[in-house]
């Protein structure tokens, strides 16, 4: 007998399937919708900030786009770029802890206030204060170790100058906001942070190297001869392109708080100085081009003091004879430059340095440009110390671009900050006849030479230039002894390729240079360091087998008996 089973139910009833087979494939339709309207909308997003990119920072982590391009020596070294860092900050109306416990740590960690300041913020109840910009990811760390969720951190923008101090002057810094507030931050502002440019470092025309060399034996001298500052340049007499300009004492543009107001002041364009006897080269030039100087072997009358009313005009080292124009620059006399600007007259003696820009602000792109101190009355004393560099006082990069025209064959250029490509060079405006550019070329290397300016030589660059000593302006007059100490030099002066200048200010001797404060010890040394250093970086190879032709000229120059 066959038992029969039960088999279990089933719906079959087909319409009823058939509504659930309906519902399943809505459900799965609708998933597939919701995926791909995600999947488009951050697609779209995504092309939006590719192309739309320039929008406010973001202070989340992740999501940050660079603001501001990065500015590089003239060989691609890297001098200031945008890379991500942290912000601390802290949410008072959300605390959690107990402000007494918290304000100490924080003052540890954080040591530029006291606990006293934080406890005040921590009580506040301000939504917001930010409490350090620009942390390391370290002190990041230890702050949210604390275990204050009102700790708040984020990533944004900060300007970096991986060379620390180097060219500080010339590359200026930022705010907090990203934008420039000196130097060629400032100039650069729209440059750097238009998104269409940001991508391609802007080239400045320093050579990193040469810097690093000039600010380093500046700062040496500036040391061992205890100077209240210091200045120093390198600039190209072809171009007017600055391969170094040094201004002492220097800042770290990372840490422009920590640094005082005067040693973030640009002593090479913003400060000005009376710089003495490098005046008198240009005062021979002009004479040379106007006819009154007709001769090298015309001789001036330097026994005697030149009467300016109750004052005298006198040689430090009287040479008690008359000299002609090679001795007269050999000699550094004040006596014979101002009779000779005494036959030029005061027109001449003021149109020369007008032409030249002494009147204005220095020609540069930098905004940080100090006033020239232009005489008010040109009587018959004006033009007679402004010859040899007194009763006028403008900057030393006004000094650097007047040796360039001296020896370039005779062109005044603007200096610039940018690197200038082949044969863009500004065209520039004659000052002096080329015939006269090359005979100051002779002249200058006699005074290193034979002259005031020997301790500038470095052998084989032939050395051409000269030395400036002159009292500091004080309340009543002068200080007899206080002096700003300066040496201008060129070189090779056989075929002129740089401008070398070098400025101390207020030096107070050391062993080395015999505790003499002159620049022939103080200044001139540290030119013919910069020179020996720098010269192969620059293409220039010592030569020891080639000079300056002098043929001329040293004959006309008077050596005691027993040393001809």
């Amino acid at each position: 007998m066959t038992t029969l089973v039960a088999r279990p139910h089933r719906v079959r009833h087909a319409g009823q399937r058939y509504q659930w087979l309906v519902t399943a494939h809505y459900r799965l339709m609708v998933m597939m919708l919701v995926f791909l309207g995600v999947g488009l909308l951050i697609g779209l997003r995504l092309s939006y900030l590719a192309v739309f990119g320039d929008e406010p920072r973001s202070r989340v982590a992740g999501t940050l786009v660079p603001l501001r391009g990065d500015i590089v020596d003239r060989n691609g070294v890297p001098l200031a770029r945008t890379i991500d860092a942290w912000s601390i900050g802290v949410h008072p109306d959300r605390l959690l802890g107990k402000p007494e416990d918290l304000a100490p740590q924080l003052a540890a960690l954080l040591p530029e206030h006291d606990a006293g300041w934080y406890l005040a913020v921590l009580r506040s109840g301000k939504s917001f204060t930010y409490l350090r910009r620009r942390a390391l990811p370290e002190l990041v760390a230890k702050i949210n170790a604390l275990g204050e969720p009102a700790m708040a951190f984020a990533r944004e923008p900060e300007r970096l100058y991986p060379q620390t101090t180097l060219a500080a002057h010339v590359l200026g810094y930022t705010d907090f906001d990203g934008h420039g507030v000196t130097g060629m931050e400032r100039v650069l502002d729209d440059r750097l942070t238009d998104p269409a440019q940001r991508g391609t470092p802007v080239a400045l025309s320093i050579d990193s190297r040469v810097q690093a060399a000039m600010e380093s034996e500046l700062f040496a001298a500036m040391t061992s001869q205890q100077a209240v500052g210091a200045t120093g340049l390198v600039l190209d007499v072809a171009t007017g392109e600055v391969i170094a300009m040094a201004s002492m004492p220097v800042y770290n543009p990372n840490k422009v708080g920590q640094s005082p107001p005067e040693a973030r002041r640009n002593n090479v364009t913003q400060s000005v100085y009376e710089l003495g006897s490098t005046f008198k080269p240009i005062t021979m030039a002009a004479a040379i081009d106007d006819g009154v100087v007709t001769s090298m072997a015309k001789r001036y009358d330097a026994t005697a003091p030149v009467a300016i009313g109750r004052f005298r005009i006198k040689d430090d080292h009287p040479a008690g004879r008359w000299l002609n124009v090679p001795e007269t620059l050999i000699q550094s006399s004040n006596i014979v430059t101002a009779r000779i600007a005494d036959e030029m007259g005061q027109a001449r003696m003021e149109a020369v340095f007008r032409n030249l820009g002494f009147d204005k602000p220095p020609v540069i792109e930098l905004r940080e440009k100090g006033r020239t101190l232009w005489p008010r009355d040109w009587g018959r004393a004006t033009t007679l110390t402004t010859a040899y560099g007194h009763g006028i006082a403008v900057t030393p990069l006004h000094l650097a671009t007047a040796y360039a025209a001296l020896v370039n064959g005779g062109t005044l250029r603007p200096a610039t900050l940018y690197r200038v490509a082949p044969g863009k060079a500004a065209v520039g405006r004659r000052v002096f006849t080329e015939s006269t550019s090359a005979r100051m070329r002779q002249l200058l290397r006699l005074v290193v030479m034979q002259g005031t300016g020997k301790r500038a030589e470095a052998p084989g660059y032939r050395v051409g230039g000269k030395t400036g000593t002159a009292e500091k302006p004080q309340a009543g007059g002068y200080s007899k002894s206080v002096n700003v100490s300066t040496f201008a030099a060129v070189f090779p002066m056989d075929k002129p390729r740089y401008v070398v200048i070098a400025m101390l200010d207020a030096p107070k001797g050391s062993a080395e240079s015999s505790g003499l404060t002159t620049a022939g010890y103080t200044a001139a040394p540290v030119v013919s360091r910069v020179i020996a250093r720098t010269g192969p970086m620059l293409g220039v190879i010592p030569d020891a087998n080639k000079e300056i032709d002098l043929s001329d000229l040293l004959p006309l120059i008077w050596k005691p008996k027993g040393h001809e």
